[in-house]
């Protein structure tokens, strides 16, 4: 189900955790902005499908597959974890993790960490082997942040952990306010260096030393703004983006923005809305918006480059950078490529008719995609 309707009270958090059906603006009735008819493009750029995979349903969830030591690992709602050749396509193993998931997959290549129901932290070896598995104070819905020898996750009631790698002990725990009404989505953890950059509902992004949790920095992205609970969600979308000494986030009915990674000082910020992260190259900052609009904004000021309204409510994923395109995903399966230089469509490849959801990832020359029916698919663009 799309971030965009699913939200939750503070106090109805623990009920709403796995029940879609509570979702009081579920409704079969005809979009009120249904989305943009596909034109005919002249594909321009060649995609290979380098190979496709099969790991089952996300359901309700979101999960993206996890790129680590020449290897893809993906999971999905019913228990399954798969390690896969990235360069291949073929399974290595697959398991079973003996519960339902919520979120997946974290992995530093030695260590693989899925999120399982009702707040269960699990951790394999690469074999796929467990090595332990612990309790969270509440539900998990974005990826573990698997690094520098710590898993960090972030649960429903936003408290921020790190547990050992080795032994599954909690090294710290930190805890943030959570508003009244958030989306109930999964905004994301990076870990680079001795740094934790976790996105948080409200609209904040907080930079966490990893050795002890404390706060290096915490920068607004979304300032919650209006007269209702509903127009004051100002939540952080996907997962904070590190490159060079830019860290870059995106907030729903906020802004995007850019700050220094080491001590969270602005370098700019535009107004944005977008229930998805965002992209990152050495020229600029590609955002999918909850209009269906990619932008592509300078990345050293925050200006806009070029703007493609062809894909106007089509429910996109967010993009990832691909040789000379940007990608994204649609709510109908399809995956699009642009020009990273002027935004231009350049190919289009159908997948199997589900939401393209959760976030991309890259290896090698092959971007990877997880649609919300279980096909794992690994495109390379020239």
């Amino acid at each position: 189900m799309h971030t965009a309707v699913k939200l939750t009270y503070v106090g109805l958090m623990a009920m709403l955790a796995g029940c879609s059906s509570l979702n009081p603006f579920a409704s079969k009735a005809a979009p009120r902005n249904p989305p943009a008819a596909l034109e005919n493009i002249q594909q321009t750029l060649e995609v290979r499908t380098a190979w496709t995979s099969s790991i089952g349903s996300a359901g309700g969830f979101v999960f993206s597959p996890a790129v680590a030591e020449g290897s893809v690992y993906v999971a999905a709602a019913d228990g399954a974890v798969s390690r896969i050749d990235a360069a291949s396509g073929r399974t290595q193993w697959r398991i079973n993790a003996g519960m339902p998931l919520t979120a997946g997959v974290g992995s530093d290549g030695s260590t693989v960490a899925v999120a399982g129901e009702k707040g269960m932290l699990l951790a394999f070896d690469a074999d796929g082997k467990l090595r332990w598995k612990v309790q969270a104070s509440s539900e998990i819905l974005s990826a573990p942040a698997v690094g520098q020898g710590v898993i960090v996750v972030r649960s429903v009631d936003n408290r921020i952990a790190a547990y050992e790698i080795e032994n599954g002990n909690r090294r710290w725990v930190a805890q943030r306010q959570t508003p009244p009404l958030t989306l109930r989505t999964a905004p994301g953890i990076a870990i680079f260096g001795p740094t934790a950059y976790v996105a948080l509902p409200g609209g904040r992004l907080s930079a966490l030393a990893l050795t002890n949790g404390g706060a290096r920095w915490e920068a607004a992205v979304g300032d919650p703004r209006g007269t209702t609970e509903l127009e004051r969600i100002a939540d952080l979308s996907g997962t904070p983006v590190i490159a060079g000494r830019d860290v870059c986030a995106i907030a729903y009915q906020g802004r995007v923005a850019c700050f220094d990674a080491t001590t969270g000082a602005p370098r700019w910020g535009k107004e944005a809305s977008s229930e998805v992260g965002v992209a990152v190259d050495e020229r600029s900052v590609y955002v999918a918006d909850d209009r269906g609009n990619v932008t592509a904004l300078s990345r050293e000021s925050g200006s806009g480059a070029w703007r493609n309204p062809k894909l106007a409510y089509r429910r996109l994923s967010t993009p990832v950078v691909a040789g000379r395109s940007v990608a994204v995903g649609d709510g109908q399966g399809y995956i699009h490529f642009l020009s990273r230089d002027d935004g231009a469509m350049l190919a289009r490849v159908a997948t199997d008719g589900s939401p393209v959801t959760g976030t991309a990832s890259v290896a090698a020359t092959t971007a990877l995609f997880q649609t919300q029916a279980g096909t794992v698919v690994a495109l390379a663009a020239e």
